[in-house]
């Protein structure tokens, strides 16, 4: 038997030991990314009602998968949840090492005036 795992099941269960002890509520949603290779998708999600507050991706914002582009959708993300009175968040990185357009993402999120 093969035990050799591909990077995306590391991922998975790095992703499901964080989840076990992360949670969002009204108070401090849940900011979870998904990194795919063309794109980086962000969502604000109330645990407790199971509802997705507020949603930004660099499709929808017309920028680039790159690290110039996670910094400025980490600047829409931290803009967007000020308008909708969201100050302190929790971040949910989903398994992805904390590097890179991750890491991008949560500085500038963090430069625009959100606590986590």
């Amino acid at each position: 038997m093969n035990k050799l795992k591909s990077k995306n099941q590391s991922r998975i269960q790095r992703k499901k030991r964080i989840r076990a002890r992360i949670s969002g509520s009204a108070n401090q949603p849940r900011i979870s990314v998904f990194k795919s290779l063309k794109n980086i998708r962000v969502q604000v999600i109330d645990d407790i009602s199971g509802k997705t507050l507020l949603s930004a991706g660099t499709k929808k914002s017309k920028l680039k998968n790159d690290a110039e582009g996670s910094k400025k959708l980490g600047k829409i993300l931290a803009e967007k949840c000020f308008k909708a009175g969201i100050k302190k968040v929790v971040f949910d990185r989903s398994g992805y090492k904390f590097h890179g357009k991750i890491k991008n993402l949560a500085q500038s999120a963090r430069e625009g005036g959100l606590i986590f």
